[in-house]
């Protein structure tokens, strides 16, 4: 096709140009105003040609959603750059692209998107074989809604004229994306069994986690997770759990990767941090009970954990620790003197959220690998508890509780902590949930604890109806 033949669309001409002009491989985006759409149907309708190589993201106001398809970059480090390399690959692609973005929408233009592994260093499990230490990608298409309007941003890596019929081509696909109908599941997948692992040997592990702590004066805690497999008679279709995720837990980030023939996606109530220009939100999240079965019940609850000294304590040491990275890296920093309630479907929450002042022009990942793990999801202090973790935690964790989000082309971003989450493979869905231990821990306690957690999982699989 000759480049004469994709003039038409107000974008083309400069797109023309570009083309012309660039020596080698550089990124085109182009964002776009169209009708109000969803952005599940847009994922959904996305698994025709973008099976394997789609994201979804809401955020846990419902201020944002994302929903991203193909890959036209892929960004993958291992262990000893997987921060740093991100931020300088991205950097690189950034400084040489050519944005096309009138709105200036948070959330709008060139993103990538992915996540980092909870701690490179454990043993590596098979089932997170497709998911590097850190694994991003820059979609082809994306949906942005934010604040009631809906925005596509069309990315195209291009090496030349000969890139020219490129346009045209991902024109079509979109409109095809957001015009079409809706698809139809293929049938669903059929639960046939359940392992919970040995859950004697995991209480041993919080035995074991709780001698520890109390032989070593510093180690204040240990967060340890424990994982469940559940196995169905064929392939788990992702689009379908994702739908349920969002249908039963609207107070929490949604999300979602692809990787070839692996999924990850959870409903997590954390967010591990989110910036937009030089203002910075976080949040410390830490101390859990469950939800009553009567309102009444559920205000009992509420003053339990509000006043009960394992869970405050717990949760004072997420706050001591976001505070002092907060104050090193921000002018102004804000944390209420005492935490309030999050209340999510299955569960509640001590939550303190934090504001700070930061400068517009640092990446967003540097505060990511600050903060990550907080004392929330890994224990206190970081080395000691994850030595331990290692030696007591007989699995992979993968993305289990580590970052994932989004970061632009502006630094900016939001990234949540990714609990409440499993990993689809094939037929396979391996979920996992933690529990924090400290000097007063009670395995069974404990063990009831990682079941609650599981339950957004769980049903959202189609393997329980609580």
């Amino acid at each position: 096709m000759s480049l004469a033949k994709i003039k038409g669309h107000p974008l083309k001409g400069a797109f023309i140009h570009f083309i012309q002009e660039i020596n080698g491989s550089t990124l085109f985006s182009y964002v776009e105003k169209v009708e109000a759409a969803d952005p599940i149907r847009f994922y959904e309708r996305g698994k025709e040609w973008y099976k394997g190589e789609r994201f979804y993201f809401k955020d846990r106001d419902s201020e944002m959603t994302l929903a991203g398809l193909g890959s036209v970059h892929t960004i993958q480090h291992g262990p000893k750059k997987r921060f740093a390399g991100v931020e300088s690959d991205w950097d690189a692609l950034m400084k040489q692209a050519s944005v096309h973005n009138p709105y200036d929408v948070y959330g709008t233009g060139p993103v990538a998107f992915g996540g980092f592994s909870f701690d490179p260093a454990q043993q590596e499990g098979e089932e997170w074989s497709r998911f590097a230490p850190s694994f991003f990608y820059v979609p082809e298409l994306m949906m942005t809604v934010y604040g009631g309007e809906t925005y596509v941003t069309v990315n195209m890596l291009c090496d030349g004229a000969e890139s020219g019929p490129l346009f045209d081509y991902l024109e079509k696909r979109k409109k095809w994306i957001l015009a079409g109908n809706d698809l139809q599941f293929d049938k669903e997948a059929v639960l046939e069994k359940i392992h919970t692992g040995d859950t004697s040997v995991w209480k041993k592990s919080v035995q074991s986690a709780i001698q520890a702590i109390e032989s070593d004066d510093e180690l204040k805690k240990v967060v340890l997770a424990r994982k469940v497999t559940a196995v169905f008679d064929q392939a788990i279709e992702p689009d379908r759990v994702l739908r349920r995720l969002g249908e039963g837990q609207p107070d929490s980030f949604i999300f979602s990767i692809e990787a070839m023939d692996s999924c990850f996606l959870g409903a997590s109530p954390e967010r591990l941090v989110k910036k937009r220009n030089s203002t910075l939100l976080t949040t410390c999240l830490a101390g859990s009970i469950a939800r009553g079965k009567t309102e009444e019940e559920d205000q009992r609850l509420e003053m339990e954990l509000l006043t009960d000294d394992k869970n405050r304590i717990e949760h004072d040491y997420v706050v001591q620790m976001i505070r002092r990275e907060m104050q090193s890296m921000c002018e102004e920093v804000m944390v209420p003197t005492e935490p309030i309630i999050m209340k999510v479907r299955d569960i509640q929450h001590l939550y303190t959220p934090v504001i700070g002042t930061a400068d517009e022009h640092e990446s967003i990942l540097r505060f990511v690998e600050r903060f990550h793990p907080t004392p929330a999801l890994g224990g206190l202090p970081a080395q000691k508890a994850l030595h331990v973790i290692r030696e007591l935690e007989p699995m992979d964790r993968g993305f289990y509780a580590a970052p994932i989000g989004w970061m632009d082309y502006r630094k900016n971003g939001e990234f949540a902590v990714a609990i409440r989450s499993g990993l689809l493979v094939k037929n396979e869905a391996f979920l996992y949930a933690g529990c924090g231990v400290v000097p007063n821990s009670n395995p069974e306690t404990e063990l009831e604890e990682t079941n609650m957690k599981l339950r957004p999982m769980l049903r959202a699989i189609g393997g329980s109806d609580e």
